[in-house]
């Protein structure tokens, strides 16, 4: 039997569930922090845990291309190599192909492409994605897709949604069907409604484990976002869980939880920990900026890292003034543990179905600003 999802709750279209795995239980809403090579940046896999995070997510591309899937797969499976017993869900490699790799040429059989490591030359098709992720030992594996760029003409995007449809039933019949695993379909369109309807059409018609939003937060702005999500989740299986890629701010998690999307993943509370940047519940804060360097408070009063528990805002300004890596690794630590706390608090609302004014409290609070200076 495949992973399960059951829906737990909702409040309006803010919806509680739980996913099961093989490597375990899933709470949603719920966040992925990013370990694109193996490791979620600046943090021992023990301290990503003690935030409250259950799934991390891996990378298709990067790991195939360094240290090699089959030499993870020799060595354990990702979970053992990189000491994660939980989920992980990997990206099929699409996206990245797109944006790093040099040399691209795409064709209805797949992409072949030049390492913007070393230059040497690798085709991924439907069929090598499901390979490499099943030799990572992926809990949730995507199907492989391309990621429609933004802006683009509408017919682009039909052409672009329909390859990644046939990729998708590709993608279906190649992989491995395993107790507590599963394979999740992304929905295409750009922000098209009639080419989004087609999509979760073919992708429902196929049936897959979970169904992932893709070609979003690519460039077209909250507001369009919102917009799209507004009728694109819609379009899914309720029964399934729903599964924004590559999203993003605090308010952007908050919005789409809002729409029904249960699950997401996002390089900036990692990327922005590493250049001094902290997501509070009163909005972002450059812990560089010089109002901070005598000041003897915490990053955020509410928070219980060790960031906030044990070092002021003043040690942290000079951590990351002075490039150390302890700075970075506090600011990375902070930065999960405030989107884990967010979603813990999500979760609690749509559970006690207060969720209408869980969000505004959140927008009130998150746009008042950060606290003054000493």
């Amino acid at each position: 039997m495949s992973l399960t999802f059951d829906l737990l709750g909702q409040d309006g279209k803010a919806r509680r569930g739980r996913l099961n795995t093989a490597h375990g239980t899933i709470q949603t809403p719920c966040f992925m922090p990013v370990g694109t090579a193996g490791t979620v940046k600046a943090m021992l896999p023990e301290n990503v845990a003690g935030t409250g995070a259950e799934i991390i997510l891996g990378n298709t591309y990067h790991l195939m291309l360094r240290p090699t899937a089959e030499r993870v797969a020799r060595l354990g499976g990702l979970h053992e190599f990189m000491n994660w017993p939980g989920p992980i869900l990997t990206d099929s490699g699409g996206f990245q192909v797109m944006s790093l790799a040099e040399l691209r040429k795409l064709t209805e059989e797949g992409v072949t492409f030049r390492s913007h490591i070393d230059g040497s030359r690798h085709t991924i098709t439907p069929e090598r994605s499901m390979e490499i992720q099943t030799l990572l030992d992926a809990t949730i594996t995507m199907a492989f897709d391309e990621c429609t760029p933004y802006p683009c003409s509408k017919d682009q995007a039909a052409a672009s949604m329909e390859l990644s449809m046939r990729w998708a039933d590709r993608s279906r019949s190649a992989f491995q069907q395993r107790t507590g695993y599963g394979l999740f379909g992304i929905q295409q369109g750009s922000v098209h409604p009639d080419l989004r309807q087609q999509s979760a059409e073919a992708l429902t018609q196929i049936g897959f484990e979970g169904y992932a939003i893709g070609g979003l937060a690519v460039g077209e702005g909250q507001e369009l976002m919102f917009k799209t999500l507004d009728y694109c989740v819609d379009m899914l299986p309720a029964d399934k869980p729903h599964y924004l890629m590559g999203v993003g701010k605090p308010d952007d998690l908050v919005g789409a939880v809002a729409r029904g999307v249960d699950m997401f993943d996002c390089v900036l509370p990692t990327r922005c920990g590493r250049t001094g940047q902290a997501f509070t519940r009163r909005g972002a804060v450059n812990i560089k900026n010089a109002r901070h360097k005598d000041d003897p408070r915490p990053l955020d009063e509410a928070c219980g890292c060790p960031a906030c528990r044990q070092y002021s805002r003043a040690y942290l300004h000079h951590l990351i003034r002075a490039d150390e890596i302890l700075g970075l690794m506090l600011m990375t630590w902070h930065n999960l543990q405030y989107y884990q706390d967010l979603m813990a608090d999500m979760r609690a609302a749509i559970e006690a179905e207060t969720f209408g004014a869980f969000y505004q409290t959140f927008h009130q609070v998150y746009r008042s600003g950060d606290i003054e200076p000493l």
